[in-house]
């Protein structure tokens, strides 16, 4: 289902109490190079020629120093938990089963496909594509995302009710471009893309032609969906995800699936209104289902059903699966550890069940508190700023001010626990324990529908080293994985905090007003609460933006997507001068220098420190065509660049390359 929570990161990692990054500073810089010619090189040079990217990485930065620092917390958390004892709560009983059965790969190689048989039979007896409908929503209980995808989410035009949602899916690839892009690159990855499928179906037990075939009759269906699929620059426009029908009116969209044997066997409840995401792909479903044989549908859900089990499923087949999605997508050499990928099934699936955990472990109540200092002051820096902003006029800003006002902050961890005592865990059945933990969570979102929502459900969880707005709420968030070092650290100034979370803060709070964000009210509801003159203001200062990026390569052929990463650019630029005014606001005029670094030198540099990293081409090349965050040299350099509070700290002077000739300003 679309996702409209506005992030910080496209990393995701596990925090824990570590090092100051803020004691590397200076260790971390390559002073050959002049802050204004390079910022980002100046201040992570000597961080990336230490840290070069290891084997089992597709990219290794900060977040990912961080994140293998860290996920031992977790690490030692399951093996505790799933050390058999007689006084094991229920919740150390769940996530320590589950991880248990994860890491007996002993006892997965030797079942080898036979937990998935009763599935494949399911699929291979079906009779009539009339009954392709109740499969899939077996199968979309099962976890399994197969044809597209279906949930709950708040109504964009009446936040306070939870309606049921269709989405596009049921894709192979990362995205619908994959498919239709006609350069050598894709082309030659569509190739591999075929091939791996291909090799699935012979470890599943099929002979070389046959195997061959079906991965053909794959492609062939999954090309037909992409093509009804809306692109993803246009699905960061609510407007355009935004289609409230009646059920007859979702029927009447692809009369060829039976919307009433999915809606009963997937079992939601009764509803009257369904958002449709993407309207033509449900056009596209249903000239593919008339298209496509019965044998081809079976073919493909084959396909789906193995492919999204292939975690629990023997060695022969998750080497196969790195092969393609971690060597050839994203450049990784070796695959990680199993206790690894264990770990993060573990946080996918039981993730407020082990998140209790970590916060029982890692985190006090004074975290909550300093955190709500620093938001109440970058609050006031937002303040200051849309009061002062020249281009808006006096209509709008009230009302800008009226939505700053009504933001509401959730800091660490939900106040109610998420209670799985209904869902079965074994230590010696790790694919049920999956489709378990899935039919729960799969479950729990379409009891939804119809009910008011909950505004304290929380969308990451606990250990997570990232952050979020949530413009249907009106909320920022701030899991307990990333109050803590390098973002925030007690022993540090004020300029590395601020630099670090201040500037986190700062980003979350400016999504409510980026190009994105602007579009929901106080509430949270999709409403234009815009004048004509300040929309088209606004609309020219993000048009510098997308020019800007657009012009950032990462390798040939390969740009960043300026329109695609649009809202994270616009909240980056804003949230660091809202960091630096809530620093000045802080500390007043005459802050005292530390290593040779005035407090507004250290922001900057603490900023770019944090976006540290070493990238393999392929991951850079996923990364910009996919992905609605820029790559971290160009979230550095392209905020730099338009902050002539940057090149005062630092004394760069016009015709540098960190001095922009048409610098952009949105916030």
């Amino acid at each position: 289902m679309r996702n409209v929570l506005l992030a910080l990161s496209f990393s995701v990692a596990l925090a824990a109490q570590a090092p100051s990054a803020g004691s590397g500073i200076v260790k971390n810089l390559d002073p050959s190079v002049s802050p204004c010619v390079d910022f980002y090189q100046y201040a992570c040079g000597g961080w990336m020629k230490s840290n070069p990217i290891p084997a089992d990485q597709s990219r290794w930065g900060t977040f990912e120093e961080l994140a293998e620092r860290n996920r031992e917390i977790l690490h030692q958390i399951l093996e505790d938990a799933a050390r058999p004892a007689a006084n094991r709560d229920a919740v150390t009983q769940k996530i320590g089963d589950y991880y248990a059965a994860c890491m007996d790969e002993k006892a997965i190689d030797a079942k080898g496909i036979a937990p998935l048989q009763p599935e494949l039979d399911r699929i291979r007896n079906l009779k009539d594509k009339s009954e392709l409908a109740e499969e899939i929503a077996h199968l979309h209980r099962n976890g399994v995302a197969a044809l597209f995808e279906f949930s709950s989410g708040q109504d964009f035009k009446d936040s306070d009710s939870v309606i049921a949602q269709a989405d596009q899916g049921g894709l192979g690839l990362p995205d619908r471009d994959y498919y239709l892009k006609t350069d050598a690159k894709s082309v030659e990855l569509r190739q591999k893309y075929v091939a791996h499928v291909e090799r699935i179906f012979e470890l599943a037990g099929e002979k070389p032609d046959k195997a061959a075939a079906d991965a053909a009759t794959v492609m062939r269906i999954e090309t037909d969906l992409a093509k009804g699929s809306l692109d993803l620059v246009s699905r960061r426009d609510p407007e355009k995800v935004y289609h409230k029908l009646t059920r007859p009116e979702l029927q009447a969209l692809d009369p060829d699936f039976r919307w009433d044997r999915y809606l009963t066997g997937s079992g939601a409840p009764a509803f009257q209104s369904v958002n449709v995401a993407s309207p033509d792909y449900f056009k596209a479903v249903n000239a593919a289902i008339a298209r496509a044989s019965l044998e081809d549908w079976k073919t493909y859900l084959t396909w789906h059903l193995v492919h999204s089990e292939i975690p629990f499923l023997p060695t022969r087949f998750v080497d196969e699966n790195f092969g393609f999605y971690g060597q050839t997508l994203t450049g990784a050499k070796e695959l990680r550890p199993r206790w690894k990928r264990c770990v993060d099934y573990t946080d996918n699936q039981l993730g407020e069940a082990l998140g209790r955990k970590f916060v029982e472990r890692t985190f006090g109540a004074e975290g909550k508190q300093r955190t709500l200092n620093m938001v109440d002051a970058l609050e006031k820096a937002l303040g200051q700023d849309l009061q002062a902003v020249s281009w808006m006029t006096p209509a709008t800003r009230q009302k800008a001010l009226d939505k700053l006002k009504a933001i509401t902050n959730k800091i660490g961890y939900p106040e109610k626990w998420r209670d799985y005592s209904s869902v079965a865990i074994r230590r010696d059945d790790a694919t049920g324990n999956g489709f378990r933990a899935d039919q729960f969570e799969f479950q729990r979102q379409l009891n939804k529908i119809g009910k008011p929502v909950d505004r304290l459900e929380w969308g990451m969880t606990p250990p997570t080293v990232n952050a979020y707005y949530d413009p249907e709420m009106n909320n920022i968030n701030f899991p307990a994985g990333i109050l803590q070092p390098p973002f925030y650290d007690n022993k540090m100034d004020d300029g590395v905090n601020f630099g670090g979370i201040g500037m986190v803060i700062g980003h979350e709070l400016t999504h409510g007003f980026d190009d994105e964000g602007r579009q929901f009210d106080a509430h949270g509801n999709l409403r234009d609460w815009w004048t004509p003159a300040d929309a088209k203001e606004f609309e020219s200062r993000t048009a510098c933006v997308v020019k800007e990026y657009s012009s950032f390569s990462v390798a040939p052929g390969a740009n960043v997507n300026g329109e695609l990463t649009l809202g994270e650019n616009t909240a980056d630029n804003g949230g660091l001068r809202l960091a630096l005014m809530a620093l000045v606001n802080t500390i007043g005029a005459d802050g005292k220098s530390i290593d040779g670094f005035t407090p507004e030198q250290r922001l900057f540099l603490s900023f770019g420190q944090i976006w540290c990293e070493n990238a393999r081409e392929e991951a850079d090349r996923l990364q910009v065509q996919t992905n609605p965050h820029s790559p971290p040299r160009f979230r550095v350099n392209g905020v730099v660049e338009n902050m002539p509070e940057f090149q005062k700290a630092f004394s760069c002077h016009a015709g540098q390359p960190m001095v922009s000739a048409n610098a952009c300003r949105v916030w």
